[in-house]
This record gives C-alpha cells, structure tokens and sequence, in this order.
C-alpha cells in the first residue's frame, strides 16, 4: 500500500479543543493540536484513539489523559478522529485505511513542525496501529496503552520499533488479557518497559490519574531537551 501524499492544511488551528482539519486519503481529517501546558521541548505527539466501531474518538478519556500528561511533560499533542469518526470523512476500514490516516498526519506534522521529533502513542486499536506505523514513521519513542494482543488484529509480522517504548497494561483489563499481553511482550527479542497497573480495567475509571503518572514518569528519561 503506497504512502499518502503530504497533505495540505485546509483550516487555521484556532484555540484548545478546537479542531483543524487536513486532507488525507479519504478526505478529511480532524485534528487537535495543543500546546505544552510546561516548558516546551521540540517534540509533537501523535495520539491514537481505539475502537471507532465502539465509539472511540480522540476524545475518549484515556486519550485525553495521555496528551495531558505530555503536555505536562513539554511536548505539543496531536489527537485526531480516524476516518468516519467525528467530522473526519470515510468509512472504517478494519486498520488498513487508519494506518494510512496515521501516515497522513504524521506527514503533516513533519511538514509543519520540521523542528520537532516525533513520538507515536496509542490505545487499544489505536495502539495497534501506532505500533505498525513506529519504524516506518521513524517515531522516536511509542507508547501502546492495553495493545489488544489476542483480539482480531495480528500482532505477527510486525516491524518492531527500533525507539524507546513503554507499554502500560491495567491487571484487571476486561477486555484485553493482561497476561497475554505480558507473555506476547516476553516473547519479543528486544521488550519494551512494560507498566502494570493493579486494579486498572480497560478503560482505566478511576485510574486515569495514576494513568497520567505512568506515562510521565515512563517518558522522562527521554525528553528532548528543552527549547532554548
């Protein structure tokens, strides 16, 4: 499947929580794109949402607390709706068309903010998308939030990122089994920091807070320096 060509800003970013929009391989693409809430360091964030067949948006509450978190930590996040999802144009496409939907944004925030690395993120289905696209991208570190190992998406033949990468994983995921997730990580040549969270569920109620340390604390050794 070829690349999508680097798409065009079609609308000015206004104020927090209000979207933009780019041109990606099935139309349009809403996108937020916030500032560092800390000293800001020359890095963009990418955040993927889960499931748009079960509502996930990239407002879902653990997306948001993820770009809080590294807002908190000096980068600039990016959350974005997957095709047919918000005002985003297209129709779900079972991971092949949303890999290309990470592409074209990814695409975008290279031609707009050159002066920044790039680190990838991700929950549930959105972690595995995150996770196909990492060494392609060439993101600089990944963050997979309950990767849904065992679900309907093959994690084999996947080129593994090369970057840092933290996995974090709730014990009592309703959803993805958190042992398989720890055994799938196991049987990797080169593991990523895996993170589990006693008395966490899928979705993290009740948690999201211990949600926001975990990645601040996972992230902090990699920072990019601060912008001088």
């Amino acid at each position: 499947m070829t690349s999508p060509s680097i798409p065009s800003l079609a609308a000015a970013p206004g104020a927090a929580d209000q979207p933009l929009f780019i041109e990606g391989p099935a139309g349009r693409i809403e996108v937020l794109l916030d500032q560092p809430d800390a000293e800001p360091r020359p890095l963009l964030a990418i955040i993927c949402h889960p499931l748009p067949t079960e509502g996930g948006s990239m407002h879902n509450k653990v997306v948001t607390m993820t770009a809080r978190a590294l807002r908190e930590s000096g980068a600039t996040t990016l959350r974005f709706n997957f095709r047919g999802v918000g005002q985003s144009d297209g129709t779900f496409d079972d991971g092949d068309g949303e890999l290309d939907d990470l592409r074209a944004v990814a695409a975008w925030a290279k031609t707009h903010h050159p002066d920044k690395v790039l680190w990838l993120a991700g929950f549930s289905f959105g972690a595995w998308i995150s996770l196909r696209a990492a060494d392609e991208l060439k993101a600089q570190l990944l963050i997979s939030i309950a990767p849904p190992v065992g679900r309907s998406w093959s994690f084999d033949d996947i080129t593994l990122p090369a970057c840092p990468w933290l996995v974090i994983q709730g014990d009592d995921d309703e959803i993805v089994d958190a042992q398989a997730v720890q055994a799938w990580i196991e049987s990797l040549p080169m593991p990523p920091q895996l993170v589990r969270m006693p008395g966490a569920g899928h979705f993290f109620h009740r948690k999201l807070i211990d949600l926001r340390g975990a990645v601040k604390h996972g992230v902090a050794a990699w920072l990019p320096l601060a912008d001088a």
